[in-house]
């Protein structure tokens, strides 16, 4: 599933490229009133800004999602990563009502946080080498880390153009399936 995934992330990529910006301003999440329809919520997690942004995030669910769906079994991961861009999605929107942003959100990102987060909790003390910085750490401690890092920089509004409560939003809906029993 995660293989799947990549692949349908790859192949909306290359539609974007032929495409153009029709098929992104279609698919991408827009707020609510300006643009905004009901298919986005999950179209905008297979729609990236280029090829550094859909590189990364494919990078990460591929070392952190395949762990976690050998687990889980694809269809169980399948639903877990879907929630975690709904909710990513959903996040985006409250934020981008409350602080008025008119611009749309594209990304897997909050679905790869999502995933993320799974890994971190179910291999806690696995240690990890991120690319950024290339230091060796525990996975519990990098999602953290990377978590806290992204609520600093949403709350100071520091990189703009990055849905940083998106990639929150990914955390915590993952966070309710497994409190909820989801990843036993």
């Amino acid at each position: 599933m995660t293989r799947a995934i990549i692949i349908a992330n790859g192949l909306v990529f290359i539609a974007q490229m032929i495409l153009g910006n029709g098929l992104s301003v279609l698919l991408a999440l827009w707020p609510l009133g300006d643009g905004f329809m009901p298919w986005q919520i999950l179209t905008y997690g297979f729609v990236h800004g280029g090829l550094s942004h859909i590189f990364f995030n494919m990078y990460g669910l591929s070392i952190f999602g395949s762990e976690i769906e050998r687990v889980w079994g694809g269809r169980r991961f399948l639903n877990y990563y879907l929630v975690c861009v709904v909710s990513a999605g959903l996040a985006q929107l409250a934020v981008s009502a409350l602080r008025g942003f008119v611009y749309p959100t594209v990304g897997a990102s909050g679905g790869v946080f999502g995933v993320l987060l799974a890994y971190a909790l179910m291999f806690p003390s696995r240690t990890i080498v991120p690319l950024f910085p290339p230091i060796p750490m525990r996975a519990l401690t990098f999602a953290m880390i990377y978590g806290g890092l992204e609520l600093v920089l949403g709350v100071t509004g520091t990189q703009a153009g990055v849905a940083h409560f998106a990639h929150l939003g990914g955390m915590l809906g993952g966070y309710l399936m497994l409190r909820r029993g989801f990843g036993r």
